[in-house]
């Protein structure tokens, strides 16, 4: 299309007007349109037909490519995209190429190069940057490192080692690609980013590199590997054989903890990276307009998104890619960054990226610097539709945009980078004085306990010997050092009380060798104010994040614990995260655990925060935590399944039905699930077989819901309500589950079976099932008792639990206690199964707060006394709730809970008849 770029034009580049003369023959060679990888190659395969030489003929084809690129941007609005791709594929096309012919020029003299089994050793060209990211820019160099697969031999008549083969393709790479001749170059070529840099050796072999990473990989070269792909030859893409590098760079890249001391490696490349600029810019002002390494440039967008994608990306795969738009995209999808600030950072990088093409059309210079001629910058900022070209204002308007997106960049990178190092980092990106200020203090310095409050420098004290803070790194020790004196400072602001300060020091104590957790309070001083407040409000959050300690991070992004559980987003997301497991290779079962495992354990520490800030009620905690095990029941089943190699058919037939606190969606903090497992077994031709698979399967999936990894537990898991109990099969047919229930044949369940079953819900798995158990449940609550019998045995079973768990005498527990939830459970229970056929709205899994109100609107109890009942029930509740978050034993003075006892009294008293005994009436055990 022809955007409104009031005369600019391709013609005022010096070097596209200096192509258009040399190569005016050969400019109709190139097929119209956006060059591809594939037309760029048969322009060469044209060039040489007329008798050019394949050096002559890449540089040619680099020559007419550029030009076509600088008409389609400049006079056609081309998209950003459209110019760097078609870059990246005239790199792919030309290396391609030339390697073909470095290896037949090497195998000429020396043969092919063989491993000790007599099979051909691999080359790959790895491109790094923006050709691995495929947003080269139109006069870039490009940053390749050459791999070979394994060391071996030629089998030529003159044979040399594997790596002075590769070695003699590499220099000829060079003269085919970087050499300048009286055509030009194709594309200067940099092998600077190699193991040991200039001072190694041009190729490495696999082993050699893997060993360079474990040894000697510095924290800058994996921000460089996070670009890299194999761009040449593409047979060892497509054919998968180059798989093996991906499983060698990732675990460099990508580590598996939230990598949060990676700040301070990129911190100081970027620190050299802009003394650098500063120095080339002194005396010459006009080369502060670097629009790449200045402040506020290209690199400072892609050093952010890099950044949050190495901290992060080991454990969200789903953020991993070498594009910086499409990172861009995916950390806001992902709530890493927020999506105003996202969208911003993409049209800075978009506009920056077109100012830098621009440039660099003029005369096909390396440069980022904005030219200093005015018709130069008025035909750019024509070109970028600021200004019609002999306008005054353009230039202006130009530089104005400019120093916005600057300044924009600039503050977004100062925000992320620079938040953990305080006011003198501030000062000193404004040129102010680095080592002013006090010098920070190792946490086992005594200058340091002098300045903090006397109880937390008792607290801290004993840490001066500890053989694992004098085994810390010195970094390490003042990180500690740091984050102790923010908290005494805290407590002496009043931000945090003393007992908050010393259950920070209770849970740092144990993680002192875990010092990525540190480095997550240093960068982010928000997190450690967070935690703090937290640490203020209950003591069950500090066992929490002892057990889960990684959780930390959801503290660094607000939001989210201002929100509900959202299971479709979460079940989302976890798939997104498989899907990124799989694209990198790793989704095996041990890597699936690990992230089910995390992603449960931080939405419940955000639903855990919610609660203890007073965000969520008793009744919306339990709901939220029983809609997760929902949906981490949901998703393991489905993962599980899809990995499962004797499964028999890809549609599962199992169901997994939620009894006791998860079916009544009362779940609590670190509650077991009583489940049963159900599955459907219509379509099966083969009864038996279908019984063997499903066992075994849910023998797997158990091992996958309990199972203890290197990230913790998920959940405990109970299956002592199946049919016959642990007596009988771990997985039951639909069919015998409906004939146990309703007493057809002789094996049928007992009355507290039926208790359990008023509570219970399809909760995941296969949808077939849920219908047929409801309906099941539904006839089992419905079924004609004798009411005078059901009374007894449901008054029977209710003394047999309250016995197997006695209370001290003048002492009142919540649960247990007579007047306590559990006796309001048991007469709802007896309601249910009593009144259900005479009305049905008992028959919903409501919750029991729901049920009493309804059994009373019902007229089966009196008047007040089903709603005090449900009040009741919900105050014990919170109590029982309250004391466990603290803590603390869920057993009182009666005194304090009188009234709500006697609710739950009266209401034992209308149902069964005469109550239970009082507290004072209970023995000691």
């Amino acid at each position: 299309m022809k955007a409104d770029l009031a005369g600019a034009s391709a013609d005022h580049s010096r070097y596209v007007q200096r192509i258009r003369r040399r190569y005016a023959a050969e400019i109709p060679l190139l097929a119209p349109g956006v060059p591809t990888f594939d037309s760029i190659t048969a322009l060469v395969q044209r060039l040489q037909a007329g008798g050019r030489a394949l050096p002559s003929a890449l540089r040619v084809a680099r020559q007419l490519v550029l030009v076509r690129l600088a008409e389609l941007d400049v006079e056609q609005a081309a998209a950003l995209a459209d110019i760097t791709v078609a870059m990246t594929h005239l790199a792919e096309a030309t290396l391609e190429l030339a390697l073909v012919q470095a290896l037949a020029d090497a195998g000429e003299r020396h043969g092919s190069p063989r491993n000790e089994q007599g099979e051909r050793i691999d080359f790959w060209i790895v491109g790094m940057g923006k050709l691995g990211a495929r947003e080269l820019n139109v006069s870039s160099d490009i940053d390749l490192i050459y791999v070979y697969e394994e060391d071996g031999q030629t089998d030529g008549e003159r044979p040399v080692s594997a790596h002075e083969y590769f070695s003699l393709v590499a220099k000829r790479l060079y003269a085919l690609i970087g050499d300048t001749t009286d055509d030009g170059f194709v594309f200067r070529v940099d092998l600077a980013l190699r193991p040991n840099g200039n001072s190694g050796p041009p190729v490495a072999s696999l082993a050699m590199l893997e060993e360079y990473f474990l040894v000697q990989g510095r924290e800058w070269e994996r921000f460089a590997w996070l670009k890299s792909r194999i761009v040449a030859p593409r047979a060892a893409v497509t054919s998968g054989r180059a798989l093996a590098l991906r499983a060698t760079v990732t675990p460099f890249v990508y580590r598996r903890y939230l990598d949060y001391g990676v700040f301070e490696g990129l911190r100081q490349l970027h620190r050299k990276i802009r003394d650098e600029a500063q120095r080339r810019a002194a005396g010459r002002p006009e080369r502060a307009n670097d629009v790449k390494l200045s402040r506020g440039g290209i690199r400072e967008i892609e050093f952010t998104v890099q950044l949050m994608q190495v901290v992060r990306g080991g454990q969200f795969p789903e953020i991993r890619t070498r594009s910086t738009l499409t990172a861009l995209r995916k950390l806001a999808e992902r709530g890493l960054m927020r999506a105003d600030t996202a969208d911003a950072l993409a049209a800075a990088y978009v506009f920056l990226r077109r100012v830098e093409h621009r440039i660099q059309y003029l005369d096909d210079q390396q440069t980022h610097l904005l030219p200093t001629a005015d018709t130069d910058l008025a035909w750019i900022a024509a070109s970028l539709g600021l200004g019609a070209l002999g306008e005054t204002g353009g230039t202006c308007a130009l530089l104005e945009r400019l120093g916005e997106v600057r300044e924009l960049v600039a503050s977004e990178f100062d925000a992320l980078l620079l938040e953990g190092q305080g006011g003198q980092a501030a000062a000193t990106q404004r040129g102010g004085c680095r080592n002013c200020g006090p010098a920070a203090l190792p946490v086992d310095s005594e200058t340091l306990l002098e300045q903090l409050p006397p109880e937390l420098a008792e607290r801290v004290r004993p840490w001066a010997g500890h053989p694992r803070v004098r085994a810390l790194r010195d970094e390490s020790r003042l990180r500690l050092g740091g984050l102790v004196l923010k908290t005494g400072k805290a407590m002496r602001e009043g931000v945090c009380s003393p007992t908050a300060a010393l259950r920070f020091i209770d849970w740092m104590e144990p993680l002192l060798r875990r010092e990525s957790y540190f480095a997550l309070l240093v960068e982010r001083p928000a997190v450690l104010r967070r935690l703090l407040r937290l640490l203020d409000l209950a003591r069950w959050p500090m066992q929490y994040l002892m057990r889960h300690p990684g959780v930390i991070d959801e503290l660094a992004d607000e939001r989210q614990l201002h929100l509900r559980f959202d299971r479709e987003a979460f079940v989302h997301e976890l798939d997104e995260r498989r899907s990124g497991w799989a694209r990198s290779g790793e989704a095996d079962e041990e890597r699936l655990m690990d992230t089910l495992r995390r992603a449960h354990h931080a939405e419940v520490f955000r639903t855990l925060v919610r609660d203890v800030e007073g965000r969520l009620t008793v009744e919306q905690v339990a709901d939220d935590l029983s809609a997760l095990a929902d949906a981490v029941l949901e998703t393991a089943l489905r993962w599980c399944w899809s990995l499962t190699a004797r499964r028999h058919c890809d549609d599962c037939g199992l169901a997994v039905v939620a009894y006791g606190k998860l079916g009544g969606k009362e779940l609590g903090y670190g509650s077991d699930l009583d489940v049963v497992f159900l599955y459907d077994d219509s379509d099966e031709a083969d009864k038996d077989r279908a019984q063997e698979v499903y066992g075994a399967f849910v023998r797997k999936l158990i091992t996958w819901l309990t199972l203890r990894t290197a990230a913790g537990e998920l959940f405990d898991i109970d299956t002592a309500l199946r049919p016959n109990g642990n007596s009988g099969l771990l997985v039951t047919s639909i069919g015998s589950f409906e004939s146990y229930q309703t007493g057809r044949g002789g094996n049928t369940a007992w009355t507290w079976e039926h208790q359990a079953i008023t509570r219970a819900r399809f909760a995941a798995g296969c949808t077939r099932v849920a219908p047929r158990f409801e309906a099941t449940r539904r006839a089992v609550l419905t079924a004609t008792r004798d009411p005078v019998a059901l009374r007894s045995e449901v008054s029977a079973m209710r003394e047999k639990v309250r016995a197997a768990r006695p209370v001290p005498a003048g002492r009142y527990d919540v649960k247990h206690s007579a007047g306590g939830m559990m006796d309001a459970e048991f007469a709802v229970q007896y309601l249910v199964l009593a009144h259900g056929a005479a009305h049905p709205p008992l028959l919903d899994n409501a919750g029991n707060i729901a049920l009493l109100q309804r059994a009373e609107a019902a007229g089966l109890l009196p008047q007040g006394v089903g709603m005090a009942a449900a009040d009741a029930y919900r105050e014990l509740r919170r109590a029982q709730h309250k004391a466990r978050l603290d803590e603390q034993a869920t057993q009182f003075d009666p005194a304090l809970y009188a009234a709500p006892r006697e609710a739950v009294q009266a209401l034992w008293q209308a149902v069964f008849g005469p109550a239970h005994p009082t507290p004072d009436e209970e023995t000691r055990p």
